[in-house]
């Protein structure tokens, strides 16, 4: 069994390598440079923070199954995760950001808060990092600890976003981090499906 502490790394680590180059930090950096950024922040935390429950509570349920059958459905997680990394990381190209539009500074904070929600809800639902959490959980069966190294996880990046993420992703090719997010990914698939195996 992993410690509390490391598996709030892995999960936090596994996250912030898959959403780094994501539609989700993508999606708060456009929010962000069309509304202000505290009801944009406060929105997307929140969005996570339901996505981060959904996640742990499917893994949570993951986790009753048997040895090879949690191994295997773990394996099968991430395997998936790492197929829509590298498809993202051939297909995706290297996007550009446009500015987002003009400032929409009359909206009210409320508002802007609900968009921010529902967008990044949306961008997060059936993700990799969702599935990522998903399966350190099944796996390890630390559902808090992974459930908040995941959740600041995607704050942080979120919260990159809107402070740098624009000069971030002019120095940084996406194709890049999406690659090293599939190998990663592939690399916890292999583990999972060894100890599968071996049973």
């Amino acid at each position: 069994m992993t410690s509390f502490l490391g598996a709030f790394a892995l999960a936090f680590a596994a996250v912030v390598l898959v959403e780094l180059p994501d539609k989700t930090m993508l999606a708060t950096l456009v929010l962000s440079t069309r509304y202000r950024r505290r009801p944009v922040l406060a929105g997307a935390a929140a969005a996570f923070g339901v996505q981060c429950v959904l996640a742990v509570t499917a893994g949570g349920l993951l986790h009753l199954l048997p040895h090879r059958i949690l191994e295997a459905t773990v394996a099968l997680l991430f395997a998936v995760g790492a197929v829509l990394l590298f498809r993202e990381s051939v297909a995706g190209g290297d996007e550009q950001l446009g500015a987002g539009g003009p400032s929409e500074p009359d909206v009210s904070d409320r508002r802007v808060f609900g968009i921010s929600f529902g967008v990044l809800f949306a961008a997060e639902w059936g993700d990799a990092s969702q599935l990522a959490t998903a399966g350190l959980v099944a796996r390890y069966g630390q559902p808090v600890a992974t459930g908040l190294g995941a959740f600041l996880a995607l704050v942080g990046v979120a919260t990159l976003a809107v402070l740098v993420g624009k000069v971030i992703l002019r120095r940084v090719p996406l194709r890049l981090v999406h690659r090293v997010a599939a190998v990663a990914f592939t690399v916890f698939a292999v583990v999972a499906a060894v100890a599968a195996v071996r049973g």
